[in-house]
């Protein structure tokens, strides 16, 4: 026994002798380690500098802030220093009593064991170049280590060796220090660790990748050994469950996509223009209303919030479903929320007024691509009436009667001077379907255009970071748009469809509208007070239709609850009317819709709004439509089967089949298909032509 403590004694003195002529380079200073840290991470910060959310940047490594051993359990610090050093307060960076028990074992036993201090391996960990191999360290390594621990003791505080040890010590597979690991294994920060979570983590650092049972056996151990009241089988349970799943990082997702976009570089904090109350607010009614619609299909939706002046994204809330999408970004159909921008087009170019008489009835327009024939969204069609409830009402028929009014390629460059981008085909790719929303646009490019409209018709790029925009641009004509934002703020327009109370009845003052495409695939409401705008989409991403779900009873609920949030301490007024808009109180001849006060642009005014049918339409062929291709059914007999020539504001005109007089087109005129090739036209008495279609009927024999 005499002989082999001697003999440890010996290699003890050797290798303090080895290490007094060691040289090695200057260790860095505590605060230099620390400025050097950088998390896996960066930061997105609100407008206020509120954290809002975290996103991985580095995937090589998990990290996340440097800790302060203030904030680090003491359990966990007593635990991993009798783990991993127990005389580490003791010594002054070489245990050399250790190493003469490592070097003995390493000898005369099977299984070696290390004499590493906790500062030694903080050297390692500082410098790659003494980082161990797959073989272990090398001679010189060592040597080279134990002169960086003791130039380290020289420098350093024994709490500062610590703390950084705990800061960059390998735990578990990815996870590099204390935050990362007490995150990622129990979801709490370091100082809130108790002691059996304490004994786990120490018991990781000699093997990071041990299997749980052999870490729980280690933990266990050491509890013993500290006088822990943790017993062997909670720490057993902890283990496996703690081992055995994997927990992300950075708390639940507030601003997810808003952080993707604008976080680059690991450990950067970068200040967005977002608020953290109303982002919190916006994804917790879409979330709430989601689940209320799930019976319904709806599984996605978006909201976004921007103040009116200055263009800055309040809220970002890209997805509050299970997918991955960026619903703020993404195109889809925009229904009927691109109406407000038809119609304000038209007052401008004084081809209607907010009280100007429109056709709603069915009509076909013949397009290269056949017969375009609008629909309203309730199936029915309302007559006579004004623009004003045409546009609060959404009905489709009179928009896209106004749309051929506009002319389809000024509508077209109007939408694009408005920031839908979005439209790359040229407007005949599109055809009168424009009017009724058939384009693709993004959430943030229609509620941004929303935002127009609360501005006065300026527009401006919308930013939701630190970055210069483009200077306001007037796009559209204010007076117009003071006509067309008080027509969505009317709720008595609007009950035609949608009745007196809705959602979009707010008790102050809002303009708003709602939209939904085809086979309500997109449901929208996008609207803004004096202050903000705000935008909401629901729908699936995957394309699937929603069931029985309306803008009012889809996306309007989560609109209305942001806005009242928004309004809970200011309510919104009702604007100025701009120069150059003027109030008429108007009378309709006959009394389509009651008497009222009406807004108008100057000089475009009247008092009376008469309707005089059919002279005021032009005269036009609406069925059948041109290019069209009629079948004659073998089944039914001949002297049943009849077409029916249809005609607008076609009195004292006459219908020609082949250059033949048939009839009087004052009527509805049924004719009994022939097959083959025919032209027919409208004529006055003269031989005029007015209009004309070309159309085929096949079946049936020939004459």
């Amino acid at each position: 026994m005499r002989n082999s403590m001697s003999h440890r004694n010996r290699l003890a003195a050797l290798a303090f002798a080895l290490f007094a002529g060691a040289a090695g380079a200057a260790a860095p200073t505590p605060e230099q380690v620390k400025a050097a840290w950088r998390p896996s991470d960066a930061v997105l910060l609100d407008r206020h500098g509120v954290e809002l959310q975290s996103v991985r940047i580095d995937m090589t490594v998990r990290r996340m802030a440097w800790v302060p051993l203030d904030d680090v359990s003491p359990a966990l610090t007593r635990l991993v220093v009798q783990a991993e050093d127990q005389r580490f307060h003791e010594h002054g960076g070489v245990d050399f009593e250790a190493i003469g028990k490592a070097a003995w074992d390493n000898l005369f036993r099977a299984r070696p064991r290390g004499a590493s201090t906790i500062t030694m391996q903080l050297a390692g960990l500082l410098d790659p170049a003494l980082q161990a191999g797959k073989d272990g360290r090398t001679l010189g390594q060592k040597w080279d280590q134990i002169a960086a621990a003791r130039e380290l003791e020289a420098g350093w505080t024994k709490p500062q060796i610590l703390e950084a040890y705990l800061n960059l010590v390998t735990f578990r597979g990815e996870s590099q220090g204390i935050a990362a690991a007490s995150q990622a294994l129990f979801a709490k920060m370091p100082s809130g660790l108790n002691d059996a979570e304490s004994a786990i983590l120490a018991s990781l650092i000699r093997s990071p990748s041990a299997t749980p049972a052999m870490v729980a056996r280690r933990a266990c151990a050491l509890a013993k050994e500290g006088k822990l009241t943790a017993s062997c089988e909670s720490i057993e349970a902890m283990t496996s469950v703690a081992l055995g799943r994997h927990r992300p990082l950075g708390g639940a997702p507030l601003a997810e996509e808003a952080a993707r976009k604008l976080l680059r570089n690991p450990a950067e904090k970068i200040a967005s223009t977002l608020d953290a109350d109303a982002q919190r607010v916006a994804q917790a009614s879409l979330r709430q209303q989601l689940m209320a619609l799930k019976d319904r299909n709806v599984n996605d939706g978006a909201v976004v919030v921007i103040d009116n002046a200055s263009g800055e994204i309040l809220a970002y809330v890209g997805n509050a479903g299970a997918s991955s999408v960026d619903g703020v970004i993404a195109l889809r159909q925009a229904g009927s929320t691109l109406k407000p921008f038809l119609y304000e087009l038209a007052i401008e170019k004084r081809l209607i007024t907010a009280a100007s008489i429109l056709d709603d009835s069915p009509i076909d327009i013949s397009t290269p691509a056949g017969l375009y024939v609008p629909q309203n969204y309730d199936k029915d069609f309302k007559g006579y009436v004004s623009a004003r409830t045409s546009l609060a009402s959404s009905l489709n028929v009179p928009a896209v009667r106004t749309l051929v009014m506009t002319g389809m390629e000024p509508f077209y460059n109007r939408l694009k001077d408005l920031g839908f981008d979005s439209l790359t085909e040229p407007a005949d790719y599109y055809g009168y379907s424009l009017a009724l929303g058939s384009a693709e646009v993004s959430l943030l490019a229609l509620t941004n255009a929303y935002r127009a409209l609360a501005n006065g018709g300026v527009a401006s790029a919308p930013t939701l970071g630190p970055r210069r925009v483009a200077p306001p641009r007037g796009v559209m004509d204010a007076r117009a748009v003071f006509v067309v934002d008080d027509i969505l703020s009317d709720r008595a327009a609007r009950s035609v469809t949608f009745g007196l109370s809705n959602e979009l009845a707010a008790p102050y003052w809002t303009a708003v509208k709602t939209g939904t495409s085809k086979d309500m695939r997109d449901n929208w409401c996008v609207g803004f007070s004096g202050k903000y705008t705000v935008g909401v989409w629901v729908g699936n991403f995957d394309g699937e239709p929603m069931w029985d779900v309306s803008g009012v009873t889809g996306a309007a609920p989560v609109w209305r609850d942001v806005m009242d949030w928004l309004h809970k301490d200011s309510p919104a007024r009702r604007p100025a009317a701009p120069a150059g808009v003027i109030a008429q109180h108007i009378t309709y001849a006959p009394a389509l819709e009651p008497e009222r006060s009406e807004w108008f642009v100057a000089g475009t005014e009247s008092g009376v709004i008469e309707l005089v049918a059919d002279e005021r339409r032009v005269p036009k062929i609406r069925y059948p439509g041109n290019g069209s291709i009629l079948a004659v059914d073998p089944d039914i007999p001949s002297e049943s089967q009849r077409v029916f020539f249809q005609a607008q504001a076609a009195r004292a005109l006459l219908w020609r089949l082949d250059g033949a007089v048939v009839a009087s087109a004052s009527r509805e005129f049924a004719w009994a298909p022939a097959p083959g090739a025919h032209r027919l036209e409208l004529s006055d008495d003269a031989g005029k032509i007015v209009d004309t279609i070309e159309f085929q009927v096949r079946g049936g024999a020939k004459r």
